[in-house]
């Protein structure tokens, strides 16, 4: 999907800032991610990659509990970071990315 200018590689899920992000599916947590480059969206900076059902994925927009380990389905990964902060008048969410940039959605 193109977004302004840029390809959208991923899946956006509605998600209030604060809220606790649970498990989709058995996953395995391999680091913590570093979305942006830019200092000015700190507040937003975070993110997980993890793997599981066969799937290797990424959630940006997530301060995430653990960076390693393994997470059981419907078990809390983290908390959605305040995108308000840094996008006045987005509509918050979770971005997922799989790994080869292929399209989530059928996943979720």
């Amino acid at each position: 999907m193109v977004v302004g200018s840029r390809l959208h590689q991923g899946l956006d899920i509605e998600c209030a800032d604060g809220s606790v992000v649970y498990a989709p599916f058995d996953v395995t947590l391999n680091g913590k991610l570093i979305v942006y480059t830019d200092p000015a969206k700190s507040a937003i900076n975070e993110g997980i990659n993890l793997q599981g059902e066969g799937l290797c994925f990424k959630l940006f927009y997530v301060r995430p509990d653990h960076t390693s380990g393994t997470v059981s389905k419907g078990q809390r990964l983290g908390i959605m970071l305040p995108m308000q902060n840094v996008y006045p008048g987005i509509t918050s969410h979770v971005h997922v990315q799989m790994c080869d940039k292929s399209d989530p959605t059928g996943y979720f």
